[in-house]
């Protein structure tokens, strides 16, 4: 007899798994189940035309990176009314092990030109900037120069009374009644010796000056007096006025007024009184006695006549 081949065993057949549809597929649908199209997603989303057409076929070369893809993809996902985290973590995994061909310098381009700025805008923001800017700078300089000059302001007074130094230019010489009060200042032309000193009293100052050097007379000083042996060296200044010289030259002066009032008074001045007074009266000439022979002739005939009546 032949010999009989055994029968195969039933093997029970595994039933295949249909595949699962992709995020595109599954996008797609639920797109397509709502009745819009690319460009209505588009619209709402500011996602571009092309990148949602690279999603629902999967063409993940045309797409940027991994992380815009990600967030295209759940974007989409709302859209549509799917699920967000579900279609993220299926485009992951979908994605997992890829590598995009594409640049990665590559700079997106919002589909919606509302969605940049307007060029007057960034114009106006950037000079507004800069204006901005000037303004803060020159404020800082203002509040720094301000402290500065409110501080050498009173510096310059306290050294004013103080020991001589340079003088500035004298101003015109205008005498004036209101000179009471005003400060005294002395300017030396040359080398000058003087002294000022309290009428009857102390002495405020006494050495020399050098061109150029000043000496203020302290206001406290009730009848300051001047002596000095160079009148025409020193220059007297009450308050921005130019007082009269205070004596004749190489003539030695002394108890002169250093008072404002004094000084500005019009007509001589203290040093020329002094002066004057100390100077001697000239001497007037002597005239000689009329001769006989200088007789007018009407004093001949009156003397004949005299004579003449003494004989009768």
């Amino acid at each position: 007899m032949p010999k009989r081949e055994p029968e195969p065993e039933a093997v029970d057949e595994v039933p295949v798994e249909a595949e699962a549809p992709t995020v595109g597929q599954r996008l797609r649908t639920a797109r397509e189940a709502k009745g819009l199209s690319l460009e209505d997603v588009a619209s709402q989303t500011r996602i571009p035309q092309r990148h949602l057409e690279s999603i629902e076929t999967g063409e993940w070369d045309a797409l940027p990176a991994p992380t815009y893809t990600t967030g295209f993809a759940k974007s989409y996902a709302s859209i549509v009314g799917l699920d967000r985290m579900d279609i993220g973590d299926q485009l992951r995994a979908e994605m997992g092990g890829q590598r995009f061909t594409s640049n990665a310098t590559e700079v997106f381009e919002p589909a919606d030109p509302r969605r940049s700025m307007p060029k007057w805008l960034v114009i106006g923001t950037i000079v507004g900037l800069v204006v901005l800017v000037a303004l803060m700078s020159w404020l800082n300089n203002r509040s720094l120069e301000q402290p500065d000059e409110t501080a050498n302001a009173p510096a310059a007074e306290a050294q004013a009374p103080s020991t001589p130094s340079t003088a500035a230019a004298p101003a015109p010489q205008t005498p004036s009644a209101a000179a009471a009060g005003q400060p005294v200042v002395l300017v030396a032309s040359q080398p000058v010796w003087f002294q000022v000193s309290e009428k009857g009293g102390a002495t405020l100052f006494s050495g020399m000056l050098q061109p150029g050097q000043t000496y203020a007379v302290p206001p406290t000083a009730t009848a300051p007096v001047l002596k000095t042996g160079k009148p025409e060296a020193l220059q007297v200044k009450v308050g921005s006025q130019v007082a009269p010289p205070v004596g004749p030259p190489a003539k030695t002066v002394s108890n002169v007024s250093l008072l404002g009032a004094d000084l500005m008074k019009v007509g001589v001045s203290p040093a020329d009184s002094t002066a004057a007074a100390q100077a001697p009266a000239p001497r007037q000439p002597r005239r000689p006695a009329p001769s006989a022979s200088a007789r007018t002739p009407e004093t001949v005939p009156a003397a004949r006549a005299t004579a003449t009546n003494a004989g009768e």
